[in-house]
């Protein structure tokens, strides 16, 4: 099939037709308004491509990820997050010699200019972390260069990955009017994000690796997620050729919202407001079930996975792994997994796909490192950041890019006579 047809009254328009590597058929409408004057009406782009890209690959029927062709199973078993964010970024997996290079630079950029420190200073304690994440990504632009050199492009890419670490910390030890702790050379990246997080200028802190190792995995599993909302964020807003800390952070932004980057957080706290009834989960699988309720049970189903969500399967074991070696009773993790029994053995949620999503139980995980339920987006945000990356980077060097513009269906009234102003109250 090399064309598809629309017909549209009398007209017609022969749309060509593109078959992606995982055989993905689409076809391409570039032409419709054109040739017809009719537009595409796709409520939340559902069904619409808005690029080609060669990046991360989901089948939702199946239950697969992955990353440049890798699958996110074996990923997040043997690789490390800044060996996965080279993967995104530059398509292949660095040899040992690339690697090293990379963590070195990633190391010789984690500090921040001293001045702003006084953006910190500018914020009221009870500031979301989020807003303050993406108010200083944005203002990175006025101390580092924006140029189109495939140097200073990559020199950017790793000043953002490495500061940004840098940035949710001092995020958080502002809302704990805490002292700011800086970046260590010889920790790894999430080893010296959890030291930049918990240490304390008059303690000794002593780095867990499981915890480290967790973190780790954690970040992979959020490394890319194909054109989600964040994602098509930041590729909207360097289509204009925004630089890519404006571009980082207006997806800081979209992520911020309790639909995307927040959902783990709303797990817990649908979780904590079911123990603090009485711990009556059947009752709230019922009320689940009754379309007339508007509860939900946050955590289950996913816009793109049908099947179980593959970075759930890693999490879950991992949650109960690392929960059982620190020797944490948690009672939301009990009560999590009774809801994941009850909704998997249900036909109700089975025939819906309404599987565990990895919102799931990654709110339990970060409990577990103590990282507080307002840094859980900021989290998101740190492991995304790679994916976003490596889009605005594809998304800038496809030479079929265009400035974003959709069209829209008006619904408005139509021509209206305008009325001066002291005639208005007699019209009325």
């Amino acid at each position: 099939m090399d064309t598809a047809r629309i017909s549209i009254q009398d007209q017609e328009v022969d749309c060509p037709v593109t078959v992606g590597t995982e055989d993905e058929v689409a076809f391409d409408i570039s032409k419709l308004r054109n040739t017809t004057g009719a537009i595409t009406l796709d409520p939340g782009y559902a069904n619409t491509g808005s690029c080609e890209s060669g990046i991360t690959f989901i089948d939702g029927e199946k239950g697969i990820l992955r990353y440049r062709g890798y699958s996110i199973e074996d990923l997040a078993e043997h690789s490390s997050f800044l060996d996965v964010a080279y993967l995104l970024i530059y398509g292949e997996l660095p040899t040992r010699d690339e690697l090293d290079a990379f963590n070195l630079e990633i190391t010789r950029h984690s500090l921040l200019h001293e001045d702003m420190k006084k953006f910190f200073e500018g914020y009221p304690a009870s500031a979301p972390p989020m807003s303050v994440l993406s108010t200083i990504v944005s203002s990175l632009s006025a101390y580092y260069p924006s140029g189109n050199s495939d140097e200073e492009v990559n020199l950017n890419i790793i000043r953002l990955i490495a500061k940004l670490n840098t940035i949710a910390a001092f995020s958080y030890k502002k809302s704990i009017g805490q002292p700011y702790i800086y970046p260590r050379n010889d920790l790894s990246y999430a080893a010296d994000f959890l030291h930049m997080m918990f240490a304390v200028p008059s303690e000794e802190y002593e780095v867990n690796d499981l915890i480290v190792r967790t973190l780790d995995m954690l970040l992979i599993l959020h490394a890319d997620h194909e054109q989600n909302c964040s994602t098509s964020t930041v590729r909207m807003v360097g289509s204009s050729g925004a630089d890519l800390f404006s571009s980082i952070s207006a997806g800081i932004g979209a992520l911020s919202g309790p639909l995307h980057g927040g959902a783990n957080t709303e797990v817990i706290n649908m979780l904590e407001m079911i123990r603090q009834d009485g711990s009556n989960f059947q009752k709230y699988v019922a009320k689940a079930k009754d379309k007339n309720d508007p509860f939900r049970l946050m955590g289950f189903g996913h816009r793109v996975y049908k099947n179980f969500d593959p970075r759930a399967r890693v999490i879950k074991k991992t949650a109960d792994e690392v929960l059982g070696q620190l020797g944490i009773d948690d009672p939301l993790l009990d009560l999590a997994k009774q809801l994941e029994r009850i909704a998997l053995e249900d036909d109700y949620f089975r025939e819906r796909g309404l599987y565990p999503n990895v919102d799931f139980y990654s709110g339990i995980l970060y409990r577990a490192m103590g990282i507080p339920t307002n840094m859980f987006t900021v989290m998101f945000a740190l492991g995304r950041l790679p994916g976003w990356i490596a889009q605005w980077v594809e998304m800038k060097n496809d030479p079929k890019t265009r400035i974003n513009r959709p069209r829209q269906v008006y619904t408005g009234y139509n021509h209206r006579e305008y009325i001066q102003i002291g005639r208005r109250a007699n019209q009325n």
